[in-house]
């Protein structure tokens, strides 16, 4: 446990000044930064060499921080989180109070509520969202544990979380998009 709020304290010092890490999440290892700073998300397209265009999802860490970011919430939105066996990621419409680089061309974004600790507790130090997006570079496969990481991505962070690096990945997320006229689909099983 000592260790895990070390972890937490080092990464936040990071991302309050802006910088990016490397980090377990409840699914594949994900490079992350304040959700609410565009200039550290510009940095993570940019290591992924990836298009501002294809967005990235936010981790949050519970109702409070969702309603920050969206004004309307689906009731559908609060069932599937209440239902969700595994991990899932839900699109919705007219995110607010993040970086605008985040939010893609049709005005969603993408957010997971998250419970594995180190995350969590995290979100609770910074009290803002998480970007999370997979450690690859654009178009290479998902690394499903720390060891498949590319060096470049590694040398690319500013902080490496030290925990879980034997952990093997599950899947990653499914993903839900729900409209504000409650329209339900499904992108990723």
């Amino acid at each position: 446990m000592e260790n895990l709020n070390e972890e937490v304290h080092k990464a936040n010092e990071i991302i309050k000044e802006g910088g990016i890490i490397l980090y377990p999440t409840d699914t594949v290892w994900g490079i992350g930064c304040d959700a609410t700073n565009p200039e550290a998300v510009a940095k993570i397209y940019k290591l992924k060499q990836r298009a501002e265009t294809q967005s990235m999802i936010v981790l949050m860490n519970g109702e409070k921080m969702i309603y920050n970011v969206f004004k309307d919430i689906p009731e559908v939105a609060w069932q599937i989180i209440d239902l969700s066996e595994k991990p899932t990621t839900l699109v919705l419409d007219k995110p607010r109070n993040v970086a605008p680089n985040l939010i893609a061309p049709d005005n969603t974004l993408g957010i997971r509520i998250v419970k594995e600790p180190f995350c969590f507790k995290l979100m609770e130090k910074m009290k803002k969202p998480l970007v999370s997006t997979s450690a690859n570079i654009s178009g290479q496969p998902t690394p499903k544990s720390f060891k498949e990481i590319n060096p470049e991505i590694i040398k690319g962070v500013d902080y490496v979380v030290n925990l879980h690096r034997e952990k093997i990945a599950c899947t990653p997320s499914t993903i839900i998009k729900l409209t504000n006229d409650s329209q339900v689909k499904v992108i990723r099983k």
